[in-house]
């Protein structure tokens, strides 16, 4: 078993050691990977893509010839969770702050995105969410965080703040505007754990 953590920017390290911390928890063993570049993600079983800047990353995916990798990989229906900018290169529509920047878009996700739905860096906030598949709130991490918009039949929502939809899923997928990687509850990384073993 594999897992593999996109390593292009952002917060790979504390992705690799929540995934690292869950697996010892749950007794189960997996090899975790950080990919920089392509041939790596086909031998995946499961994949996250972090946090950082979403207009860098989408760029970089692209030039790396690893997007293509994603997409090939959704469609073997394994599991892959994005986190913050994540999330963002997962949708397939975006605001006009997307557009303006030229934003690649992974469109794996029936989902439209506000690339800065909760502000700036300066307005980052930590909140209790409920989760449907959580017995107790999470204490979850907003980081200069986008949001969702607008989502598509086949997507559940799994947590709003507002209006603003802050945690979805559809299929294999798991869009999280949040960062469950800078906590100590690893309850987020089981979950999506769930979908591998």
């Amino acid at each position: 078993m594999k897992i593999g953590v996109i390593a292009i920017q952002g917060d790979v390290s504390e992705h690799v050691e929540a995934l690292e911390r869950a697996l010892v928890q749950r007794g189960e063993e997996a090899e975790i990977v950080t990919i920089k570049h392509k041939s790596i993600v086909p031998e995946c079983d499961a994949l996250v893509l972090p946090g950082g800047e979403s207009t860098t990353l989408g760029k970089l995916l692209i030039r790396e010839g690893i997007a293509d990798e994603i997409q090939d990989m959704n469609t073997a229906g394994k599991p892959i969770m994005g986190t913050c900018a994540g999330l963002i290169l997962l949708a397939t529509a975006g605001d006009e702050q997307v557009a303006k920047t030229h934003q690649h878009l992974l469109g794996l996700m029936d989902t439209k995105v506000n690339r800065n739905a909760f502000g700036r860096q300066r307005d980052s906030f930590e909140t209790e969410l409920e989760l449907p598949f959580l017995d107790s709130p999470y204490n979850a991490v907003f980081i200069r965080a986008p949001g969702i918009v607008d989502s598509g039949k086949d997507v559940k929502v799994l947590a709003k703040i507002d209006d603003m939809i802050v945690a979805a899923e559809q299929g294999n997928i798991l869009a999280l505007a949040f960062h469950p990687e800078l906590t100590s509850d690893t309850r987020v990384h089981q979950y999506f754990l769930d979908k591998l073993f």
